[in-house]
């Protein structure tokens, strides 16, 4: 029994499931192509192509995909008519004002996240494949902004039904066992601080990146059931906690006292079986230094703050296993970098431009089709870290998706007309096509979406099939060229670098620190730590130049600590407003913007001594000392780096 289970049944090395999804999308390709015959739309590639784009694993982020699809369609085609209506009878002004666009929405897709940025970037796809294919026949964009919208509404209705009748799986069931194994590794980076062990700044970065990546997947689950929008706030909230958690346990690294052995043990067995109480009286301390009692109050409230947050998590991963809204919701925000987004918009816009330019004055006779090609392209490196190497991968899936589809319309069907023989002869395509979109490894997954998306675009199914070798050349070079006079304006007008991203953002973060919290702020601290995440991860797929990496994390690690703590002391602060104790946090207030440790310090005893005995006050005491050693840690980390300097 135990060697079957450790068998895996993998047909041509791909598991069930990659042959589930593969089916699925055949099934409904073959369905959205047979309505768009049923109904005479004049673009049936479209609802084919519409299939494999949102072709997704999971039922909700099908649907996710599909909603945000209907939606940049919509305003797609509404620009399209707005840039047709204006700019019809001056071609030039209609090529600029489209290139504008297009820097628009890879601009708004820089500040989105997951499917939002598919929608930006579609908006843009949409006028280069409504308004700028029809650039020779202005009277006719209307039309084929309604047949476009037509055939992704069939795409998305075929897709749909073939999901619910053959049981696509949901994402949540898979996303609590991810959520419940992140909440180990946290517990297991918390039991390393926690016994005194010496913790990685990479690891506990990896976790963080790990934890906000999981935002666009927490999102999509909304869309799976009635029951999706419960799952979504509480997925989101157990992300919140575990990088609260996270951060708690970073916290045990900075104090000049550690629990004695016996406490230590008692929080291992305490994290172990989902405890979530550790009275002050509890902890004994070993000191590093010569430490007081505010020090060790700091130590057993840091403490508890671990085992509070993990109990948070406990919550939410049963709230989201049951289907159950949770009491609170934290959203998810993710970090935007304005600057980077500009640059990547007005360097997209500079691409379409300049290919257009090329196409238009070289007198390639299906300029438009071309020019339109090269706008998806751009929309679609938009989503990824490196365009240049998106366009890259689109040149080499071109001539192979190009030689299928010859392959498919002069071999393998060769001159028939039945239905049912095209449906047979495109499943080797579409299912090989889907089995590699499946697969876990990014760069052959786009390159199984790119050979699918080409191979119709220059098959362009009809009925009935015309099978012109022209056409098919024709098709066939187009698909060629568009990436590859792409690729050549992006060598001469390179995207931004990884590591001017990486500045920028560590500059970001710098700025926030020193600005610190504002009077009118809108979140809860667990929001912001949960956008400080998301940064951490950016910077960590940012790369960069290795002898910097561990700098950088280590900086942006601190800040994080920082900013945290003063959050979450601040938030505690505002509690004390318009009482006996509000000139007192006024000071504290003032030593957070001058960054002095001592002066916290200070405020904590006073705080402690000003006011009777009260749970509250000895929690904000704490924290405050809390905030006074992260603060230490960091000028301490400064004057490191400026005598190695």
């Amino acid at each position: 029994m135990t060697l079957l289970k450790q068998v895996r049944f993998l047909p041509l090395g791909f598991p069930l499931t990659s042959w589930a999804f593969a089916i699925r999308i055949w099934l409904a390709a073959i369905l959205a192509l047979y309505v768009s015959f049923w109904i005479s739309i004049e673009m049936p590639a479209i609802a084919i192509i519409t299939v494999a784009i949102i072709a997704e694993p999971t039922r909700g982020q099908a649907l996710e995909k599909a909603v945000f699809r209907v939606i940049a369609t919509i305003i797609g085609v509404a620009v399209s008519i707005a840039i047709t209506g204006l700019f019809s009878q001056t071609r030039d002004l209609m090529l600029i004002a489209y290139a504008g666009w297009m820097g628009l929405c890879v601009y708004v897709a820089g500040l989105l996240d997951g499917n939002r940025t598919y929608a930006a970037v579609l908006s843009g796809i949409t006028v280069a494949f409504v308004g700028i294919l029809e650039i020779d026949n202005p009277g006719h964009v209307f039309e084929a902004g309604m047949m476009r919208g037509a055939s992704i509404l069939i795409g998305i209705a075929s897709l749909t039904i073939v999901n619910d009748l053959l049981w696509a799986p949901d994402r949540h069931k898979k996303l609590v066992e991810q959520l419940a194994d992140i909440r180990r590794r946290v517990g297991n980076y918390a039991k390393s601080a926690i016994l005194g062990e010496t913790t990685q700044p990479m690891k506990s970065a990896a976790l963080l990146a790990e934890i906000s990546s999981l935002r666009p997947e927490i999102s999509s689950l909304a869309f799976e059931s009635s029951s999706g929008p419960a799952r979504s706030v509480a997925g989101q909230n157990a992300a919140a906690a575990l990088v609260a958690q996270l951060h708690a346990a970073r916290s045990l690294n900075v104090l000049p006292v550690t629990a004695d052995k016996a406490t230590s043990e008692r929080m291992v067995r305490a994290l172990e079986h989902d405890e979530s109480t550790l009275t002050s009286s509890m902890v004994m301390w070993s000191a590093k230094r010569q430490s007081d009692t505010y020090t060790t109050a700091s130590l057993a409230w840091t403490l508890n703050e671990v085992l509070r947050r993990d109990e948070q998590v406990r919550q939410n991963l049963t709230a989201l296993r049951t289907d159950k809204r949770p009491p609170c919701h934290w959203r998810g925000l993710i970090y935007r970098s304005h600057r980077a987004a500009v640059e990547g918009g007005i360097r997209a816009a500079i691409w379409v431009a300049l290919a257009g330019l090329f196409l238009v004055y070289a007198g390639w006779p299906a300029a438009s089709t071309s020019l339109a090609v090269v706008g998806g392209l751009v929309g679609l490196g938009a989503m990824t870290p490196n365009p240049r190497a998106t366009t890259a991968l689109a040149l080499i899936a071109a001539p192979i998706a190009g030689l299928l589809a010859g392959l498919l319309e002069f071999v393998v069907l060769d001159g028939v007309d039945a239905f049912t023989l095209l449906a047979i002869g495109l499943a080797p395509l579409v299912i090989g096509a889907a089995l590699l979109i499946s697969l876990p490894n990014r760069i052959v997954s786009a390159l199984g979406r790119f050979i699918l998306i080409f191979a119709v675009i220059i098959f362009s199914p009809a009925n009935p099939q015309t099978y012109d070798g022209q056409s098919y050349v024709m098709f066939f070079l187009l698909a060629c060229v568009a990436p590859g006079v792409l690729l050549a304006t992006q060598f001469l007008v390179p995207p931004v670098s990884q590591d001017r991203r990486r500045r920028w953002m560590l500059l970001s973060s710098r700025k926030e620190l020193a600005q610190g919290p504002s009077c009118d702020r809108r979140h809860e601290p667990e929001e912001e730590m949960f956008r400080d995440a998301v940064r951490i991860g950016q910077i960590l797929s940012a790369g960069g130049n290795a002898p910097n990496d561990a700098e950088t994390i280590e900086e942006v690690l601190s800040h994080f600590d920082q900013s945290s703590i003063i959050r979450l002391c601040d938030d505690k602060l505002k509690m004390l407003a318009g009482g006996p104790l509000t000139a007192l946090a006024g000071e504290v207030r003032a030593s957070f913007n001058k960054r002095e440790p001592q002066a916290l310090r200070a405020a904590s005893q006073r705080l402690c001594k000003a006011s009777l005995p009260d749970h509250f006050i000895a929690d904000l005491s704490a924290a405050l000392m809390v905030a006074s050693y992260h603060i230490e840690a960091a000028l301490g980390r400064r004057v490191y780096l400026d005598e190695a300097a």
